[in-house]
């Protein structure tokens, strides 16, 4: 290679990196593979993109810069050949309820474009076709209907609104006018006047009394020209002796009601935008509401034994006082069961009540007896959430709301009037509701249906929609709908619309970044993924890509794979060339390629304990109102295309369900019938790879509970107690040990206004989180601050005489983490990383047989080698009896599998069904399944 078609990286030392010298191909897919903690993302994003950030940094002015401060420069002698850069990674997911998958691939501004330019109005009282005229239209209009007759021409100014209106009245009269129709009355001007403010009214002004002439233009254009002042742009037509009027308006108008619309613009069909949201949601599709059923669990329940769930048991309280006297009133009491009490008392009890409540009798006294109001219990609960600051009670207040579906938009997010604009008979949501796949197919024969307006208008609008939603079928995303929110999405499928996103913009000469883009994918869509990345590359562009999917690593033009192994002993570039020469090298990824190390198919399946858990009508999202069966003391596999219900199943419908009996969580699931055998279980635990915590704070140590351990050491030591030092004088979340400059964060955040924030080391502490006094205190020689940065592996030798804190160490050791260190920061940590350090938490407590274990795709940013070693800790966990339900598109766990549940047949609205059952061997039977094609291979290679 010369040496502009290439990427040169010298002396690289950021984080594990050991001085490393690479040479990547400009203009081609090159995939960096090698196992987890080998140093991948180290080079591609701590080294290459960090530094492509901090020289488009500098190309600021100095005046921008002085408000970002400086970006530290990457620990690297020398990177030439650089372009500009993009980083696509999975961490970036967006949380804002307010985003869809719409708005984030900027298709949905392209509709709302096109419904603003060329969508039809109809009228949400009638159905009828919205009209609007000119002045000119409206006069020849009321010439050819009224020509001859005696007429009144009317200003609506109120309609259908409460008030008594006096003030209007007076100002009308002022203006020279001497009457107005009042609810379709005329009535005089008279001084004074008032109507009853609690009804609803219709006012106009009556402009004029006149014959239409068409000899006496003047008058007529003089008329409606005041009356279009008065009414807003809306006039009335009335013929004398008639009930009814005709409505003429320089807007979008119903002809029947006279209701109107503004003109519609791009943000009236804006759910985020205050002109198009509905006003009861809030553009947001669903509400938060009480849920009685919640309040009152069990109505066999007296209110003295805790049958009113906020209440708890009887206590001496001020509103058990209350609620007495209310039980009394109605001629019950505290000690009766509540399906007994009539429903007026249950009314007030819950909601209040206007009366005064007389309390007497109370344990302060019987001479005490006086009135007082009782607001209810439910006003209380929705205060706790809406006006008190403490986190604690609104987490109390949430256990008592459901989330349901907006009523006024049914979940559309938008007002009625845009909702009532259409093209082709669709409103926008409904476009927004289908399938990705659907739309597009809808989009592409949509012409020869519109009027010649539409086709003139909307030629490039649709063009652009076109093209954009093409791009995401090519990512394998047709399951997904433009109304999907973006915080409900996968990492792996936020990166591929982020990616789609990229192909549409038609950059060249950019490199781009990506990490694992074939997180979540079936083995049935990654060539299409593939193909794309390849079209990136062939309009102009670099595409570096961190990946261990074999396909992907075959269909690579240049590999660098990293190594030899994990942390410390990782970091060095193994081998770098062409994947096909690379085979024949005796790397730990070329021996598994070549099938000279494998994974191990089971000799036998496991027969489980014979009990089940019975899932009956699971139909949320899109699933099918599906029976399903969940063999306990199994490893359990629920595989599935993208977008065919897998994480519907299991992540939304079962474990909301477990957590809600066994601890009383918050989160409800989605729509089922029946469950059945939660008796044979006693705990679930669901590992994701959600991160550990949101600050640097956060680390394995912490997470796992071993810092409390560690911390207890140190203050057991001599010198401690010489001291006086207490545990807490070693943790760097609490003042007296810590370093104060940092606050015992090691490091300093700056903030990068739009651009995210930058850690930088404290100069203080040098990164060492303690102060001078703290760390003079030793254990063998070691601080409490070399304590925390020993790797997993140094730890579990350096501890390995104190039982207590060697268990926690050691099953961090076992899951693949020997390499991290203890006080390694959990926002450095990988989705795959953070979900291990959770599952080895799980692994140090004590299990008792009867626990399921959820985890989704844990083998995500994970080697071959990786996966072997998680996949022994998971079968420890299913031989000591417990079950491990696994969602995942990874053929080396589907084929160790005890039993397989597959859903499809296909993503979105084809998918939703259960295909088949059973273990692998029986899988691979059927015909329809897709899983089962790609698994014959799999158990065949055997």
């Amino acid at each position: 290679m010369s040496k502009e078609d290439k990427i040169v990286v010298r002396g690289a030392r950021v984080h594990n990196l050991r001085n490393i010298d690479v040479e990547i191909p400009r203009n081609k897919l090159t995939v960096i593979s090698g196992l987890s903690g080998s140093g991948k993302s180290s080079l591609a994003f701590d080294t290459i993109y960090a530094e492509g950030q901090r020289r488009y940094i500098e190309t600021f002015s100095a005046y921008a810069r002085s408000f970002l401060g400086n970006m530290e420069r990457p620990d690297v002698d020398e990177i030439t050949g650089l372009s500009p850069v993009i980083s696509i990674e999975q961490k970036t997911t967006n949380k804002n309820p307010r985003s869809t998958v719409g708005t984030v691939t900027e298709i949905y501004d392209f509709l709302r474009l096109l419904y603003a330019r060329a969508g039809i109005a109809y009228s949400y009282n009638t159905g009828e076709k919205m009209v609007k005229y000119t002045d000119e239209q409206i006069i020849n209009l009321i010439l050819e209907r009224f020509d001859g007759k005696p007429t009144i021409i009317l200003a609506p100014v109120v309609k259908g609104r409460k008030g008594h209106y006096r003030e209007l009245f007076e100002q009308i009269r002022r203006k020279g006018f001497l009457y107005a129709r009042i609810d379709g009355e005329i009535r005089e001007l008279s001084h004074g006047l008032k109507v009853d403010r609690y009804k609803n009214h219709h006012i106009e002004i009556v402009i004029d009394k006149l014959v239409v002439d068409s000899g006496d233009l003047k008058r007529l254009r003089d008329s409606v020209e005041m009356a279009m002042k008065h009414g807003a742009g809306i006039i009335m037509i009335q013929e004398k002796g008639s009930n009814e009027a005709k409505y003429y308006s320089r807007h979008l108008m119903c002809p029947t009601t006279g209701i109107s619309y503004n003109e519609p613009a791009p943000h009236s069909f804006s759910f985020n935008s205050p002109q198009g949201a509905c006003p009861k949601c809030n553009g947001l599709g669903e509400v938060t509401e009480i849920d009685i059923d919640k309040i009152i669990p069990d109505p066999s329940v007296s209110i003295a034994k805790g049958g009113i769930a906020p209440l708890g048991a009887y206590k001496n309280s001020l509103i058990f006082w209350q609620i007495e006297a209310l039980a009394e009133k109605y001629g019950v009491t505290l000690k009766t069961s509540l399906c007994k009490y009539p429903e007026e008392a249950i009314d007030a009890i819950l909601f209040g009540t206007s009366e005064r409540i007389q309390l007497k009798n109370t344990p302060l006294g019987s001479s005490v007896n006086y009135m007082m109001s009782y607001e209810g219990v439910v006003k209380y609960i929705v205060s706790q959430k809406s006006d008190n600051p403490s986190k604690k009670a609104q987490k109390w207040a949430d256990q008592f709301h459901k989330t349901n579906v907006c009523p006024v938009c049914n979940g559309q997010r938008l007002n009625k009037e845009a909702l009532h604009f259409k093209i082709d008979d669709r409103n926008i949501a409904e476009l927004s509701q289908m399938d990705i796949g659907e739309l597009s197919i809808f989009l592409e024969n949509i012409d020869s249906r519109l009027t010649e307006r539409q086709r003139l208008i909307g030629t490039e609008v649709l063009k652009e929609i076109r093209d954009r939603l093409r791009f995401l079928l090519d990512v394998g995303l047709e399951y997904l709908s433009l109304d999907r929110s973006a915080r409900s999405l996968s990492g792996g499928e936020s990166q591929r619309i982020r990616l789609a996103t990229q192909i549409g913009s038609q950059l060249v000469n950019v490199l781009y970044i990506l990490d694992e883009p074939s997180i979540g994918l079936h083995h049935r869509d990654n060539l299409r993924l593939i193909n794309s990345l390849q079209q990136l590359r062939d309009t102009g562009n670099s595409v570096v890509v961190v990946e261990h999917d074999r396909d992907m690593i075959m269909e690579a033009d240049y590999l660098v794979d990293m190594g030899p192994f994990a942390g410390r002993h990782g970091g060095e570039v193994v081998a770098a060339g062409d994947p096909r020469e690379l085979l024949k090298l005796n790397t730990l990824t070329s021996d598994y390629l070549n099938g000279i190390k494998k994974i191990p198919i089971p000799e036998k399946r496991r027969e489980g304990n014979g009990e089940v858990i019975r899932i009956k009508g699971a139909g949320g999202n899109n699933l099918k109102k599906v029976d399903v069966e969940f063999p306990l003391g199994k490893f359990i596999c629920v595989t599935g295309v993208s977008g065919s219900g897998k994480s519907t199943l299991i992540n939304e419908t079962l474990q909301p369900i477990l957590s809600q009996h066994f601890y009383k969580s918050v989160k409800d699931p989605l729509s089922y019938e029946k469950i059945e055998g939660l008796e044979h279980i006693d705990k679930v635990v669901q590992v994701d790879q959600s991160p550990l915590g949101r600050t640097p704070r956060s680390n394995p140590a912490t997470y796992t509970g071993v810092f409390s351990d560690i911390r207890n050491l140190f203050a057991m030591l001599p010198e401690s107690k010489v001291r006086g030092y207490k545990p807490g004088r070693f943790s760097f979340n609490v003042k007296g040990g810590r370093c104060e400059e940092c606050q015992g964060a090691g490091m300093k955040v700056i903030e990068m206004n739009f651009l995210p924030d930058v850690y930088v080391h404290c100069d203080k502490c040098n990164g060492r989180r303690y102060n001078r006094e703290t760390l003079e205190v030793r254990h063998k020689g070691k601080s409490i601050s070399d304590v925390l940065d020993m790797t997993i592996n140094q730890g579990v030798e350096f501890f390995e005489n104190i039982p207590s804190i060697l268990i926690k160490l050691k099953s961090l050791q076992e899951v693949g983490l020997g390499y991290i260190t203890l006080g390694q920061s959990s926002t450095t940590l990988s989705g795959g990383e953070s979900q291990r350090v959770k599952l080895a938490s799980e692994l140090s407590k004590r299990d008792t047989g009867k626990t399921i274990y959820i985890l989704d795709e844990p083998t995500t940013g994970l080697h071959f080698e990786d996966i072997r070693v998680l996949l022994d800790v998971l079968n420890k966990l299913v031989d000591r009896g417990n079950t491990v339900i696994v969602i995942e598109h990874n053929m080396d766990v589907i084929k160790v599998a005890d039993h397989i549940i597959d859903i499809g047949p296909e993503g979105g609205r084809t998918g939703g069904k259960v295909i088949c059952t059973g273990t692998p061997e029986q899988v691979v039977g059927h015909r329809n399944s897709y899983t089962a094609r790609f698994l014959k291979d799999e158990l065949n290679r055997k």
